[in-house]
């Protein structure tokens, strides 16, 4: 028999992936058939700021409505949700409805965004709560690689990736509803507007804007950028992989160290590593296994940001207020999701190795940051 604590961790974890693969899944698959419907780069980045619409839409009244409805509710009806517009997006091809789709996607994706993480917060003890958002990143990462394997498995062409992707997520929905989970409750809503939850906790709130702007970057032009360095397309692809396992892999021993040390300068630590690490880039890429070993590592030490300041954030706020503080993280998410790559295409033009400065400078900028935040704190 297992126990309620153990099976609820492991259905948090799922509900992360859920996120992950729904996001990295639809990303790819629309863009693709919107390309093939002719559109231009300007029409395909305007349905991509529809998910961002859908965030901001959400983020604003989610913790509100999480103390009504219950964490499981919104979680089943998120999924049951994701799954349905993933399904909807080939079984209606007209280009005006993959707008308000594609909003309608967002929304759910924030609902998974939050609510997983509150929950798996709701499940950590002080002393084991950097492990646990660890395996709770570990599987968000998961996630993300699952949507590009799923694609390569199965092509683009006529929609077996979107019913695929939408199998998988109604699975997850049906185990979300076994009885016996551990659930928290929420007495009342925290009052007031994302901008007041950004503010009560600006690094994580940078944290997460990184996160999302160096994950969307990566996954967008790391290969480019090793193809026009002489890397092989299947050479070039497999980098984004090894980053990837390292990104999921290191998570568990960072967690076991976040739960040892003080966690803020472990933050500042690995943020400094990491900006430090991308500045390797142009020189190891030159040498196959030199170039595996940095990005292994480099994807965990980057990852390890994030899983600091879930765990930092989530020690330090409880209840609703932790909904509202993850309803902004996740709103932030977005935005850096949609200005990062842009930012890196404009760095890749003017430099050969722009995407390494560009990630370099992005990753230490926020060590300064924080650190002079902990300063003044």
């Amino acid at each position: 028999m297992i126990r309620p604590d153990i099976l609820s961790r492991a259905a948090v974890c799922l509900v992360a992936l859920m996120f992950g693969l729904s996001y990295s899944l639809s990303a790819a698959l629309i863009a693709l058939d919107l390309a093939k419907m002719g559109l231009s780069e300007g029409w395909i980045g305007a349905n991509v700021a529809m998910h961002a619409v859908g965030v901001l839409i959400t983020a604003t009244f989610l913790p509100k409505l999480v103390v009504r409805t219950g964490i499981r509710r919104l979680v089943i009806f998120a999924l049951l949700l994701a799954a349905g517009l993933l399904v909807a997006f080939p079984a209606l091809p007209f280009l005006w409805l993959w707008f308000p789709l594609r909003i309608l996607l967002g929304m759910a994706s924030e609902i998974l965004f939050v609510l997983s993480e509150t929950w798996t917060n709701s499940l950590s003890t002080e002393e084991t709560r950097a492990q646990s958002m660890a395996v709770y990143t570990a599987a968000l990462s998961v996630g993300f690689a699952l949507g590009p394997v799923i694609l390569s498995v199965l092509g683009p062409d006529g929609g077996i990736a979107f019913w695929a992707g939408a199998a998988i997520i109604l699975a997850a929905a049906a185990l979300i509803a076994w009885p016996g989970l551990e659930v928290p409750q929420f007495d009342k809503p925290a009052p007031g507007s994302p901008l007041r939850f950004m503010a009560m906790a600006p690094v994580a709130i940078a944290a997460v804007t990184l996160n999302a702007a160096v994950e969307t970057t990566g996954l967008s032009f790391l290969s480019l950028y090793a193809i026009a360095l002489g890397w092989a397309e299947g050479e070039a692809a497999r980098l984004m992989a090894v980053m990837m396992i390292g990104a999921i892999l290191l998570q568990l021993p960072i967690g076991w160290i976040g739960d040892r040390v003080n966690r803020t300068g472990f933050v500042l630590i690995l943020a400094a590593a990491a900006s430090a690490g991308a500045l390797l880039w142009p020189l190891v890429l030159g040498n196959e296994w030199a170039t595996y070993t940095l990005l292994f590592i480099w994807g965990g030490v980057f990852v390890g940001i994030y899983t600091m300041m879930l765990t930092i954030v989530g020690s330090r706020f409880a209840g609703a207020e932790l909904v509202g503080i993850y309803a902004a993280m996740g709103l932030v998410w977005g935005v850096g999701a949609l200005l990062g790559p842009v930012l890196a295409g404009v760095a890749m033009e003017a430099t050969r190795h722009g995407l390494a400065y560009y990630i370099a400078a992005l990753c230490g900028g926020f060590a300064l940051f924080a650190a002079t935040k902990q300063r003044k704190s």
